[in-house]
This record gives structure tokens, sequence and C-alpha cells, in this order.
């Protein structure tokens, strides 16, 4: 059975929304801007890249996505796997970053039965919301940026369920208050 991992730039507060620079939200590129860079916190993604199996995303992220991380020599080894993208109005995958196209939580449950290594959701927070509500999660490497930006799309949903315990696995603070915290979810 695979692992399902949800990996993520979050402000203390929870928001996760375009921290990159993605057009439509006021904080946009909120990583860049709010600290000084140190690369030795993005060390996880190099090892995200390496360990995962495949990509599983929503539809928003992966249209996003397709339109740039083809070309970005930065994510190859994300380009040369398989890559799942979860919606129900998606007709077609884009020609630029083939991925199949899975409809349901239900599929994303039997994919997660199948053989291969890790689905690592990158960005799709609705999907993100989704999935740890169905209780599929079974890791989250955060990068913990030390910033309050209010509004935005948040990490975890506001759906009233039960307690979900994390255990932190591993964490480390950088130079520039970035904090790394990968939490196994507790079952």
């Amino acid at each position: 059975m695979r692992s399902l991992i949800v990996t993520a730039f979050v402000s203390v507060d929870g928001v996760m929304e375009a921290p990159g620079g993605e057009r439509g939200y006021r904080n946009s590129g909120w990583t860049m801007n709010s600290v000084e860079a140190d690369e030795a916190a993005f060390e996880i993604k190099g090892r995200e890249q390496e360990e995962a199996g495949a990509l599983l995303l929503g539809r928003h992220s992966y249209e996003a996505f397709a339109r740039v991380w083809p070309r970005m020599e930065e994510f190859a080894g994300y380009n040369s796997k398989p890559r799942y993208v979860v919606s129900t109005t998606l007709t077609e995958e884009d020609p630029r970053w083939p991925a199949t196209i899975l409809r349901t939580v239900e599929d994303v449950a039997e994919l997660k039965r199948t053989e291969g290594g890790p689905l690592s959701v990158q960005g799709s927070a609705t999907l993100g919301h989704a999935l740890a509500d169905a209780g599929l999660v079974d890791r989250y490497h955060l990068l913990v940026f030390p910033v309050l930006l209010g509004a935005g799309k948040r990490l975890f949903s506001d759906t009233d369920k039960d307690l979900t315990r994390l255990e932190l696995v591993e964490h480390q603070v950088y130079s520039n208050g970035v904090q790394k915290q990968i939490l196994d979810v507790v079952r």
C-alpha cells in the first residue's frame, strides 16, 4: 500500500495560498518576500522528488503546474513520474504534462492500495482537505514560514471531525526562521 504525503509551504496561521507568486492573492509570493533565502530549508523538496512514486494534484494546481513545471529543470524528478489529477470537471489531460484523471476521493483510496512509492500532493488545498477529511493522509511535509497572512486558503479544512493526532518525526529550524516539520498521522 502506498503512503500519501501532503507537502506545503504554510504560514504560522495556516495559509498556504500562492506561496510562489500566483496571481489573484494579495500576499502572492510570500515565501520569497517574507524571509531571507536559506537554501538548506529546501533540502526537503529535493528529497520529496527522489522519494515520490507519483504526483497527486487537484485540478487548479495541475493546470497551474502544467504551464511551467515541464520546462523547469529543478522539477525533472517530478516530470518523469506518473501524475494523477483529481477533478470532477476536467475533461482531458494537458498534453504538455499528461496525467491520469481521477474523479473521486474513493479513486484515490484505490490508488493508495496499489504498489509503488508515496503519492505526493503538491499545492492542491481543496484536494488536501478532502483527503484529510477522508482519512487518507499519512504524512505532512511542511515548511512553516514565520509570517501571519490572515485570509487565504488554509492547509487544513474546517470540517467538524474527531481529533487527529500527529507525531513529529523530523524537525529543523533554519537561519531565516523557517521550520521544517514532518508529521505522521497517528492511526
